[in-house]
């Protein structure tokens, strides 16, 4: 039970249930019992959390943005803006710190400096150092992504294996026999990004399983990337008919790649994917996909880190997300071959 659920049944907002079981600042004495019924008829525990929180001598979290291979992505931005936006509900600040290639020495700040009282680490890869680091440091922290190994450890995450599975599915479904992934960079994917490899096994295991002809592409997170790999993969391969993308930066590119492959959408050609919303709705057609809940990520991240902050012996809290796949309009019959 969350801070969201206390609001909503006890009819103010999430910050004035903070304030309440922080004592940061004052609310009423009737909301303040309004509030204390809710919470004792739900068995709620604040007020470890809220004492650790008070007492503690930064009131700050730290979130440890994605390894620099680029831009932040728009769906990692939403990452960013969700933590930051719970943080402020809750009265907490949020430091910002990169990792991985010439930032190490900042991550390093972040767990030895007693700059904040926890850290959000994103884009986990399967064997994260990062994570191996703030284990032995003792710090509380919480992954968006989680390792080969999750059990002890604190995280939220979306299903990718089955996701991509369920888009291998829909597509065979409508007859594609031929099929691509369009996954992240080379690099990060073989660096063990945690997204990219279990997209991979997903897109195997389905294409095997419905005897579907599939073919991989990592591609670079932008949009020059998105058609040169569209317009290589038709070159070499013009039976593919359709595509599955967890690459969401590089959908621009996409649809120009098919445009000038005269590969109209869905006629021609389906596409469908794991995305963030806007680039879904972007798409032209829209791009059927499940919607990669980047806001109950971020906010489910934070909560999960208050918890742990408060009680650090307490068992991981663990949430795995499998969205439905948003029927579009950019997915359609194969083309029969005449």
């Amino acid at each position: 039970m969350d801070i969201g659920e206390i609001a909503r049944r006890s009819g103010v907002s999430r910050s004035t249930v903070s304030y309440a079981l922080s004592g940061k600042r004052s609310v009423s004495e009737a909301t303040r019992r309004r509030i204390q019924a809710v919470v004792d008829e739900l068995g709620y525990r604040p007020n470890a959390a809220a004492r650790a929180l008070k007492e503690g001598r930064t009131r700050t979290l730290g979130l440890v943005v994605p390894p620099a291979v680029g831009r932040l992505t728009l769906m990692q931005l939403e990452f960013v803006a969700a933590v930051m936006e719970a943080a402020a509900r809750a009265d907490l600040d949020v430091l910002l710190s990169p990792s991985g290639e010439d930032h190490d020495r900042s991550f390093e700040r972040l767990v030895t400096g007693r700059r904040v009282d926890g850290v959000i680490v994103m884009e986990i890869r399967l064997d994260d150092p990062r994570v191996t680091r703030l284990q032995e440091a003792g710090m509380p922290f919480v992954a968006i992504g989680r390792t080969s190994r999750p059990q002890r450890t604190c995280w939220v995450d979306v299903d990718y294996t089955t996701l991509v599975a369920r888009c291998v599915d829909h597509l065979a479904d409508l007859g594609h026999r031929h099929v691509a992934l369009l996954n992240r960079p080379a690099p990060l994917v073989a660096s063990g990004y945690g997204p990219g490899q279990r997209a991979r096994q997903g897109f195997v295991e389905a294409a095997a399983r419905r005897q579907v002809v599939g073919t991989e592409l990592c591609c670079d997170d932008d949009m020059a990337a998105g058609e040169r790999c569209v317009v290589e993969l038709l070159h070499a391969q013009p039976e593919i008919s359709a595509m599955v993308t967890v690459n969401e930066a590089a959908l621009p590119g996409v649809q120009r790649g098919l445009e000038r492959a005269g590969r109209s959408v869905p006629g021609r050609f389906s596409i469908v994917g794991v995305a963030a919303r806007y680039w879904a709705e972007q798409f032209h057609p829209p791009l059927t996909a499940a919607d990669v809940p980047a806001g109950e990520m971020g906010t489910t991240a934070v909560e999960f880190l208050i918890q742990r902050i408060a009680e650090p012996d307490a068992p991981p809290q663990q949430r795995l997300l499998t969205p439905p796949i948003s029927l579009r309009s950019s997915t359609g019959p194969a083309e029969r071959v005449r």
